[in-house]
């Protein structure tokens, strides 16, 4: 890697976490050693780059810095390209056109050198299975979910039961095999995940949730990472 494309790298690591690196990360993911890392940082701090922290403990970058946001390597845009070809084989239509829109506005803007890690990327998905048949109201779902809005649900389980659910709307997750709608259950009193095409009807309320903003979406990181948490063989 040349040392000029490991400095951006570095700022890129420092950006994607708001927690102190320490040099031995950096070192290990850049391939070099902590005495090259520690140069580095030193170079960019004399260049002005807001780096705080110390050997040790750790780097980090100053919230509110940023670079020209097309930067972008050729890893970073077959990045791009692998994850919307993904999302525009989802039946989220608004998402899959916003897809392909994305990489068409990169593509019109990337320097000329970089275009054919678009046009030719070097990765690539399988076909994708279409996912069940759904009529559900993904783009009011995201706003929704957006806004802390709540939802009443008619529900069917896999055995046929419908039942009507008053939930908080935390995520909508999709799967090669199908869309799920990840929600606090008053029915159930905790998070449940709902099948999009088990859905039988769904509408949206003015009520909002009973948490703060942030709030729903830590309680279910927690109750995920109690739920997953990987034990002992």
């Amino acid at each position: 890697m040349r040392r000029a494309d490991r400095l951006f790298q570095i700022i890129q690591i420092l950006r994607r976490t708001p927690r102190p690196v320490t040099a031995a990360a950096l070192a290990d993911e850049l391939e070099v050693s902590r005495r090259t890392v520690y140069r580095d940082i030193s170079d960019l701090m004399s260049q002005r780059v807001p780096i705080e922290g110390e050997a040790g403990f750790g780097y980090v970058l100053t919230a509110g810095y940023d670079m020209p946001p097309l930067m972008l390597t050729p890893d970073e845009l077959e990045a791009v390209v692998l994850g919307a070809q993904w999302v525009a084989g989802q039946p989220d239509k608004a998402l899959a056109n916003a897809a392909r829109d994305l990489v068409a506005k990169i593509a019109a803007v990337v320097p000329e050198d970089l275009r054919p890690y678009i046009a030719d990327p070097s990765v690539g998905l399988k076909p994708i299975k279409p996912a069940p048949a759904q009529n559900l109201d993904t783009a009011g779902l995201r706003s929704a979910i957006r806004e802390g809005r709540k939802l009443r649900l008619r529900y069917r389980s896999e055995a046929g039961e419908e039942t009507e659910r008053t939930v908080s709307p935390v995520i909508l997750g999709y799967t090669d095999a199908t869309c799920l709608l990840v929600a606090w259950c008053e029915l159930r009193g905790d998070f449940r995940h709902f099948r999009a095409d088990r859905i039988v009807d769904m509408t949206f309320l003015a009520e909002s949730g009973d948490f703060r903003p942030g709030e729903l979406r830590r309680r279910w990181q927690r109750w995920r990472e109690d739920h997953y948490r990987p034990t002992a063989g």
